[in-house]
């Protein structure tokens, strides 16, 4: 016997409002695809266990199938599109669309997971960065271009996580490079060293106020004195961000890292369109 649940008004434990339950196992099972806002600090597979654990709630089952479009690193945020029921044979399509991601990266330095999750190792020259050498090196990672995926990430080595080897201090294994696609990679401002300023792409000419950028909420300390950029990067499947800003700071004959990262659109889904953690019981009773 296939159990529906239907009209039930009751208290929701993800938000304060009464709200009337509609969605049934049969409309679950047929496939549903929930565009996800990320939080900071949270990995895609806890995010996952977070919807099942919703989806139990509502229709008292466990044996749904549910799982996520594309991992984001535990520090970014952003789009993440968890399916669910048959939606779940959808998922290597989903993988294949184009992804945006806007972010900062950090200049003069590196870390061994290139973003904030592990401390600064090293430090190097940065004072030679400008705006204008900064947009003349991204033109060199548009297009096709090979990649080294970074050893705190999923991809697996000989079967394992490589990120499991990283964090039990195995650093012997080697990745082997991919090649992957940057479409655009766009500087939208930089912020000079010793400065609190801010020189925009549209105006190059103009030192603006600098005000802190909307994702730059970094866990680690970001020394005050580096040089930042904030970007905009269009890209294909199984690209890392960590990677190009690791291979952009070699490039400037630098280091360079991430100290913020978020995914605005994963092909026809956008972040605009997307839901909080706490919305998904509404936005599932809602359909």
């Amino acid at each position: 016997m296939v159990r529906r649940i239907l009209c039930c008004r009751r208290h929701s434990p993800y938000n304060h409002a009464v709200i009337t339950t509609m969605i049934s196992i049969e409309k679950l099972q047929e496939g549903i695809i929930l565009p996800i806002d990320k939080p900071r600090q949270w990995t895609s597979f806890q995010v996952v266990n977070k919807v099942k654990s919703i989806v139990r709630h509502l229709v008292g089952i466990k044996n749904i199938k549910i799982g996520h479009a594309g991992t984001l690193d535990p520090l970014a945020t952003g789009l993440l599109l968890v399916c669910i029921g048959k939606a779940t044979k959808n998922i290597p399509l989903l993988q294949d669309g184009e992804k945006v991601y806007t972010g900062t990266m950090v200049f003069g330095a590196t870390t061994p997971s290139f973003d904030l999750e592990q401390p600064i190792d090293s430090y190097y020259p940065y004072e030679h960065i400008t705006n204008t050498l900064l947009n003349m090196t991204t033109k060199r990672f548009l297009g096709s271009i090979q990649q080294v995926p970074p050893l705190f990430s999923a991809v697996k080595i000989n079967g394992q996580r490589a990120y499991l080897h990283a964090r039990t201090g195995d650093l012997a294994p080697s990745i082997e490079s991919k090649t992957v696609n940057v479409y655009s990679f766009e500087i939208s401002a930089f912020r000079p060293p010793f400065t609190h300023t801010v020189e925009t792409i549209d105006a190059p000419n103009t030192i603006t106020q600098y005000k802190h950028h909307l994702y730059q909420t970094p866990l680690g300390t970001v020394p005050a004195h580096l040089p930042q950029a904030d970007f905009r990067i269009r890209c294909g499947k199984g690209t890392y961000i960590r990677s190009l800003a690791r291979d952009l700071g070699v490039a400037l004959g630098s280091g360079a890292y991430l100290s913020a990262l978020r995914r605005e659109m994963a092909g026809s889904f956008t972040i605009e369109h997307s839901i909080q953690l706490d919305q998904v019981e509404v936005y599932l009773n809602n359909l």
